[in-house]
């Protein structure tokens, strides 16, 4: 069993992969992958379409094991050969889909498949740990008694997040957190993202949104078709950004950035 009294510090290294290959077949979808957690960072992992994001999440989690390549969790080798042990080593996941039940309320949903007690349920306690877990996160949730299907995206984000929290983890992985929400759901679950770093976890997430993306990360990891291809800060330009997502310097970011300073030239005078 994990050992939930140890802490980590702000800092510290939670995760490390060196070298991790994933390969389908004939397929390579990940070729030598390197990628550090840090406690209390929030790493963002964005790249194109088919670029493997998803498959290194999926290793992560433990659904796929990785062809070649090591993983360290908290200075120690590793072995993800299952979601299960993944969860019982410390890394949560919340894919896209959620995988909330819609009929259920918030506190069902919380604890579902995590019942207190195996014999009984006591509904009670239940309410009470959703209740101080959602306040800690500064949550937006009217009552942990409404049921899934009368909440917002933004709320039911926010519901999964924390559910992932009741185990305790020192990694969260979020994929794609804010697609197809609004702006106001999509700046509460970006300040919920913000508070979960507060705790000391480490936090990785997967987005097409380089706004979202540039709001909370700490550090930006680009993935290029299987490969790693590049590391830059949340104050790196959208042109060194889609460079090296798309692997073309030669983009409509680029021209943009080009007429932008043809016309600043020519404003001051200065040739271009």
């Amino acid at each position: 069993m994990r050992d939930m009294s140890s802490k980590t510090e702000k800092g510290e290294t939670i995760l490390r992969l060196s070298n991790i290959s994933k390969n389908f077949g004939a397929v390579s979808a990940l070729t030598d992958i390197d990628l550090e957690v840090k406690a209390g960072e929030v790493v963002a992992l964005v790249g194109d379409n088919g670029a493997g994001k998803s498959t290194l999440i999926k290793v992560l989690a433990g659904v796929h094991q990785q062809s070649s390549g090591t993983i360290e969790f908290m200075g120690k080798q590793v072995t993800l050969d299952s979601p299960g042990a993944a969860l019982e080593l410390g890394i949560a996941t919340v894919f896209q889909d959620l995988a909330l039940c819609e009929n259920l309320d918030v506190v069902a949903n919380l604890f579902l498949g995590h019942e207190m007690s195996p014999w009984s349920l006591d509904e009670v306690a239940m309410e009470v740990r959703a209740w101080t877990l959602l306040r800690e996160l500064a949550a937006r949730i009217p009552s942990v008694r409404q049921p899934i299907a009368s909440l917002s995206g933004g709320q039911r984000q926010t519901v999964a997040i924390a559910r992932s929290l009741l185990l305790d983890p020192k990694i969260i992985m979020l994929d794609e957190p804010t697609a197809a929400l609004g702006v106001a759901q999509t700046a509460e679950v970006l300040n919920l993202i913000e508070r979960v770093r507060d705790r000391g976890l480490g936090v990785i997430i997967i987005s097409h949104n380089m706004e979202d993306v540039r709001a909370v990360a700490d550090r930006i990891v680009v993935l290029r078709l299987g490969r790693n291809n590049g590391v830059f800060t949340p104050d790196a330009s959208n042109q060194e950004l889609v460079a090296s997502i798309t692997g073309a310097t030669e983009n409509s970011v680029s021209r943009r950035m080009e007429r932008k300073s043809v016309q600043s030239n020519e404003t001051s005078g200065r040739p271009a």
